[in-house]
């Protein structure tokens, strides 16, 4: 019986040219975005190629000079994109593509292409999750908004309930054809998508992709069997279709439109974030006079050098058997990372404690769950730019390191130093491999059960609402 209704559901939306015209609508919408966000990703890709390459050989070529002159000589450090941001881009535009590697600072990233957008362009651009998050359940509304209440309205769900069919194998065989109908759309989307993935960044790093796309999938079936529950949810116990499409479209806009911008703003005044200008005078201060604010780099320097004196038992810098120069700028590095660890892992933490706050909200909006789901399996959301940040931040520290190192056991105290290119083969070229899927369901545990509640509660609302139904 179910699968009867589901077909006979099927049938007459197929014969709805209003389903034909905005299905062939939507996936022409999502097939464009995917096409150019694989686009993106691909000319994104080779440019970061292109300056890897290019950052690496000054590196390797920058000929001899004194190693502290190669520090602040430095590097840039580009970050990837991963092959799910063809759907999603998250935060990328927001947070920069590239950080430029030197001595005694941790910079900002630069480059951010929300930046060079235009004023249009900051409303938004067309991607795949822009599509899937506001454009499929507009669509699931439009399709189920009259599901029960256009029978009743019609007088056909008397005939229906008087031959016998048990409401809830009705909900179901609505549920099911819907759910044919979309994935008739969504299928070869998908599948689009694959091909397009696969042809930008290769076969191995689709495949390695593979269990985030599952993940990512497994969030917006969740997400769109919410909505689908929801509707038929209200349009079962509204009486009119009028009344169903007034109801469900003002959640639609709730959810998608207010909702985001809303969380946004009760984030930030939750937990509020300092200015750029702010945080980078705070982490000056702290650098000149210390992390608790007692440790100038005047007395710290006296202090080392009276500690070397002592150790090495002479009287005069020039009489240490290594370096004071090179001691002195790594203690002065050791003493920054301090600072740096404590100032991001303040900023950080706030950010973290925005997302909880965005989080929680999901609890009455899903697609601000379904948000943070697709951004984190996609390998855009701020986490991930954390994770890449502090590999990038080490790499820098190391660099250091290793030429801090070098004039210490080499430089001597009389004479001007100059290192050549095997000091500078030593460094590593920067690599730089994304967490695993692990890593990112543990830290979307929260918003998975979220968007599975929603999912669960939608559907037992469904099955309830059914049992509820008058023909009148």
């Amino acid at each position: 019986m179910i699968l009867r209704i589901a077909r006979k559901e099927m049938t007459e939306m197929f014969r709805d040219g209003r389903f034909r015209v905005s299905g062939a609508i939507l996936f022409t919408l999502l097939a464009g975005a995917l096409l150019l966000g694989w686009q993106n990703y691909k000319e994104v890709r080779a440019q970061h190629d292109v300056a890897q390459k290019s950052t690496r050989d000054q590196w390797l070529h920058q000929g001899r000079k004194n190693p502290h002159s190669a520090a602040h000589y430095g590097v840039y450090a580009f970050k990837p994109k991963s092959p799910l941001s063809l759907v999603d881009q998250g935060t990328d535009p927001y947070t920069g593509i590239a950080v430029w590697l030197e001595a005694h600072k941790q910079n900002e990233f630069r480059y951010r292409p929300a930046q060079d957008a235009t004023a249009v362009q900051r409303f938004g651009e067309l991607t795949g999750a822009t599509v899937l998050q506001l454009l499929v359940p507009l669509l699931i509304v439009l399709l189920t908004f009259n599901a029960f209440a256009g029978e009743r309205e019609l007088g056909t769900l008397r005939q229906l309930l008087s031959l016998g069919v048990r409401q809830t194998d009705l909900a179901a065989g609505k549920a099911l054809g819907v759910a044919g109908a979309l994935a008739l759309l969504l299928i070869p989307a998908a599948v689009f998508g694959a091909a397009a993935m696969t042809g930008a960044s290769g076969y191995d790093a689709m495949t390695s992709a593979i269990p985030r796309t599952a993940w990512l999938a497994l969030s917006y079936l969740l997400y769109f069997g919410a909505f689908l529950g929801i509707s038929l949810t209200v349009s079962a116990l509204v009486k009119s279709s009028r009344a169903a499409l007034t109801v469900l479209l003002g959640f639609w806009m709730f959810n998608g439109l207010i909702a985001p911008r809303a969380a946004s703003d009760i984030a930030r005044a939750v937990r509020p974030t300092p200015s750029a200008f702010e945080f980078g005078h705070k982490l000056e201060m702290a650098l000149a006079s210390g992390a608790d604010g007692a440790d100038p780099t005047d007395g710290r320097v006296a202090r080392l050098k009276a500690d070397l004196l002592l150790k090495y038992n002479v009287d005069k810098v020039e009489a240490l058997p290594v370096n004071f120069n090179g001691i002195r700028l790594q203690d002065g590095e050791n003493h920054g990372n301090i600072v740096f660890d404590k100032a991001y892992a303040a900023l950080w933490e706030t950010f973290s404690q925005q997302d909880a706050v965005h989080r929680a909200l999901g609890m009455i909006a899903p697609g601000l769950t379904v948000r943070s789901l697709s951004m984190g399996f996609a390998g855009s959301d701020f986490p991930h730019h954390a994770h890449f940040a502090i590999v990038a931040e080490n790499y820098r520290r190391m660099i250091q390191r290793t030429l801090n190192e070098d004039m210490i056991l080499n430089a001597g105290n009389t004479s001007p130093y100059l290192a050549d290119d095997s000091l500078w083969n030593k460094v590593p070229p920067f690599l730089y491999t994304a967490p695993a899927t692990s890593w990112v369901v543990a830290r979307q545990t929260p918003a998975l059960g979220i968007m599975a509640g929603w999912f669960v509660i939608a559907m037992l609302a469904a099955a309830w609402s059914s049992r509820r139904l008058k023909a009148l």
